[in-house]
């Protein structure tokens, strides 16, 4: 049996949302158009304009409306960053700049910072031998500072999650909080797989606001294991690839190989 993968960013929100425990974890989100830019910017003041099947950040746009600000409506695509006295301006230019298949507008979140730097999370979540799911690993992802998205092919520099917290939780509180991040990852993982039964893994993207509320960014059904390789802890990976032999997506590595 194939391994299921869910490239619709919307399939995967619906799932989230028509769960009352999940719900509280997803940012919102609509459908791009004049109106939902303009109505989010109004509310949330930050939005992320995304593709809705993308991968690796690519195309992902932020948009802000700084109101104190000369020009007040402001976005940024890679490292180009544009700005405008008006909405119509910005918007027309949005609309040119951004790839032309359809996107999504998503509330933005001020992410916890380390070093000056944004960061976020991938919690890694998969059938184990015993077809359970289970949380495997988790990494945090260091913003370029030049970029708006955080992940490796844009820059990003992959670390453990004890060094990006250390300035924002004791040791106690961070196992806490790991633990709820690992119960949220199989809390997804068990709700996906009610409407897509050939699941086997997940990658969810974590941002973590300055409340320490987690919020779930996107959920990926084929995500990169190998990123783990860069956490010192090196078992962690180990044991991924292994769950990953176990439901077929990988085959066995030879004998030697780190």
């Amino acid at each position: 049996m194939s391994i299921q993968r869910v490239r619709s960013k919307w399939a995967k929100t619906d799932v989230l949302l028509a769960d009352a425990d999940l719900r509280r974890h997803v940012p919102d989100t609509a459908r791009f158009d004049r109106s939902s830019v303009e109505a989010y910017l109004q509310k949330h003041g930050m939005i992320y304009v995304k593709p809705v099947d993308g991968t690796f950040g690519r195309g992902v746009i932020r948009v802000e409306n700084a109101e104190t600000a000369v020009s007040p409506y402001r976005f940024q695509s890679g490292e180009t960053k544009y700005a405008f006295a008006t909405f119509d301006d910005m918007y027309n230019k949005l609309i040119s700049v951004k790839k032309n298949k359809p996107y999504l507008v998503q509330q933005g979140i001020h992410l916890l910072k380390h070093g000056g730097r944004r960061f976020d999370l991938r919690v890694m979540v998969q059938k184990n031998p015993q077809s359970k799911w289970e949380t495997t690993g988790m990494i945090g992802r260091l913003g370029h500072p030049r970029k708006i998205v955080t992940n490796y092919h844009a820059g990003g520099t992959p670390m453990p999650l004890d060094k990006l917290f250390s300035s924002h939780l004791t040791q106690t509180r961070r196992t806490a909080f790991e633990n709820k991040l690992g119960k949220l990852g199989v809390d997804i993982a068990a709700a996906l797989q009610k409407k897509y039964p050939r699941l086997k893994e997940i990658g969810v993207d974590v941002a973590v606001d300055t409340k320490l509320h987690p919020w779930v960014l996107e959920v990926n059904t084929l995500p990169d294991p190998f990123l783990f390789k860069k956490l010192p802890d090196r078992a962690v990976f180990r044991r991924m690839y292994a769950y990953a032999v176990a439901y077929g997506r990988f085959k066995p590595r030879k004998r030697g190989a780190s």
